[in-house]
């Protein structure tokens, strides 16, 4: 007995330490070079690189760009969750498997797919035209792309929770009386807001850091339609090694924070569920 738990604990100690390492060598390294190369100059040129006209647009879109994909999927991933779970229908399965199609489909094939759907070779491009809507190389099309990509994320956190849920309470409280807002309100919600909010934080993050689907119909205009990423690889293919250090750290603490808010949540909702059992 004395021999097997001494095993456990080195077995637990080498799993442990290989973890480490990994997570060192993959997280934490790439991290510090990236700060480091970005302060390589001194903080003068870090902070010309980072208060940049283009870097500031590239900012700016890449925030427009993750609300309104934050804004659409966390109203359709309700939606969609809520549909999968408390109801049964033709199409149920199609439904959850076209939820989970932008996981499977490369971004960059999603972003070719959209300038078949947008660009001129397309049938409803003449019609586009007339009305003088832009959707390739411009920022609607960017924003298209980063939906599609963050599309499952939050559906996929609500799904599992309100499966587990059920649907006694809801169906008690409309015996007595109360209307289907209300019954959300006050039954449904209490029980998946820390998902949501979860879906919420990981659908943001996504979105921050696409690449391939916005590379392919962004078509790279300077302060017009490049996100943070974009401008990074324009500043990397320039040779400008410490700018695209310099704005890549701003992704870095984007991805922070996010990691932050993340953990608040993780930590809130278990205490949460913690203080109920």
């Amino acid at each position: 007995m004395h021999e097997e738990s001494i095993g456990s604990k080195v077995v637990k100690w080498i799993l442990i330490g290989i973890s480490f390492i990994f997570v060192f060598l993959m997280l934490v390294l790439p991290l510090i070079t990236v700060i480091t190369e970005a302060l390589k100059q001194g903080w003068k040129v870090y902070l010309e690189a980072v208060s940049d006209n283009y870097t500031i647009k590239a900012v700016i879109l890449t925030l427009e760009a993750t609300v309104c994909a934050v804004a659409v999927n966390t109203i359709f991933g309700l939606f969609a969750a809520w549909a999968l779970s408390k109801f049964h229908f033709k199409g149920k399965k199609l439904l959850s498997t076209l939820i989970d199609l932008p996981v499977t489909v490369s971004p960059i094939i999603a972003g070719l797919i959209f300038v078949l759907t947008f660009g001129r070779q397309s049938p409803i491009y003449p019609f586009l035209e007339e009305m003088d809507i832009k959707i390739v190389f411009a920022v609607p099309g960017i924003i298209l792309a980063t939906i599609f990509v963050t599309f499952p994320f939050i559906s996929r956190e609500l799904i599992p929770v309100l499966e587990v849920q059920g649907t006694d309470e809801e169906e008690a409280a409309a015996l007595m009386g109360a209307k289907g807002f209300t019954i959300f309100r006050k039954i449904t919600f209490p029980h998946i807001k820390w998902a949501f909010l979860y879906g919420i934080v990981l659908c943001a993050a996504r979105a921050m850091g696409e690449f391939g689907a916005v590379s392919v119909l962004s078509g790279h205009l300077r302060g017009k339609t490049n996100t943070l990423p974009l401008h990074v690889e324009i500043l990397f293919n320039e040779f400008k090694y410490v700018p695209a250090f310099a704005v890549s750290s701003i992704l870095v603490m984007m991805a922070v924070l996010i990691l932050i808010i993340k953990s608040v949540v993780e930590y809130i909702g278990k205490r949460e569920s913690e203080d109920v059992r």
